[in-house]
């Protein structure tokens, strides 16, 4: 189990929950080219982990440390009893999704639609503090539909943080949960970096972290001047490479990060286990499609793995075959 002092280290960048994306796999690689950097698994409703496959939902390898698991839910009872099971698997973080606009979020009573009732969202996480000793933290927007969040906001993190939360997530857009789709609200919604930083200056003893546009470890950077954190989403998934390799180093003060080379060559023995555990190739490689991003061999690459990770026998050798492409290509 990770320290909280370490944990509000590792906060310092971290990779958002992202579903479909942040799975045990995607985990893995990302761990392999940053030490340091906070991991979140994608989200799990509080009911699917009391009632459903725990080991498939919050199953991870012990590398991932230091990981967080994010959960949905608005229902304190059931939040308490699916965070001691996340804290009994090992987890280092609870996290409440009180950001995600989908139909199906709202239609469960959670996500982003949790704006509008920050005393249920201070109940939940009381009732979380009190079932574990993992931190309990919050991801949330500036507000929702019609809110205003200049009035909201401040008010969300006041009521949340009297419940005992001492970090927050901010992903400074509103979300509109009516008249646009999930895909939109990441990119529509006017960002208010401003806003969030008002709130530092407002709430000094929170730990309070940016999301939202974060897409270089310059933009990084620039939120740590005046905020303790930064959350970098499909940037860290689409282009890990540009984002991951260098940031122990430039966030973190560490050592100079492994080459992307040196990643691939990591992931080929967990490769080759989840294959013995009856897992497929495409399950690990289809996070690793954008490993080499701008550089000469990424299109075959990417082109090799989509056409051959699938196949009924594919092992490591198709990875092997396809970092050959790139290697030549910069030879």
């Amino acid at each position: 189990m990770v320290s909280e002092t370490r944990l509000e280290t590792a906060a310092r960048l971290s990779v958002a929950p992202m579903m479909d994306w942040t799975d045990r796999h995607c985990r893995y690689l990302h761990r392999q080219m940053t030490k340091h950097a906070l991991l979140y698994t994608e989200m799990v409703t509080a009911p699917a982990v009391i009632h459903g496959d725990r080991e498939r939902l919050l199953g991870f390898d012990d590398t991932e440390h230091p990981v967080a698991v994010q959960l949905g839910g608005s229902d304190p009872v059931q939040l308490a009893e699916a965070a001691k099971i996340a804290e009994d698997f090992g987890y280092d973080e609870v996290n409440l999704n009180c950001g995600c606009p989908s139909d199906r979020v709202q239609s469960g009573a959670f996500g982003a639609v949790l704006m509008e009732t920050p005393a249920l969202v201070a109940e939940c996480c009381a009732a979380m503090i009190e079932a574990v000793a993992l931190p309990v933290t919050v991801k949330c927007r500036i507000g929702v539909d019609d809110q205003e969040p200049e009035e909201v906001l401040p008010d969300f993190l006041a009521r949340v943080s009297a419940a005992g939360v001492g970090r927050f997530t901010v992903h400074a857009r509103k979300a509109w949960l009516q008249g646009l789709s999930p895909k939109e609200n990441r990119d529509i919604p006017p960002l208010d970096y401003d806003l969030v930083r008002e709130m530092k200056a407002v709430f000094p003893h929170l730990h309070l972290s940016l999301n939202g546009g974060i897409e270089t470890l310059d933009q990084a950077e620039a939120a740590l001047e005046s905020l303790d954190g930064a959350m970098i989403g499909r940037a860290a998934y689409h282009a890990p490479s540009d984002i991951l390799l260098d940031a122990d180093r430039r966030i973190f003060g560490g050592a100079e990060g492994p080459t992307t080379e040196d990643a691939v060559g990591e992931m080929l023995p967990y490769i080759a286990a989840h294959i013995s555990q009856g897992g497929r190739l495409h399950h690990v490689t289809r996070h690793m499609l954008g490993l080499f991003q701008g550089r000469p061999g990424a299109r075959l690459w990417r082109r090799y793995l989509s056409e051959n990770a699938h196949k009924d026998a594919a092992g490591v050798e198709v990875v092997e075959t396809a970092l050959g492409f790139v290697t030549r290509e910069a030879a």
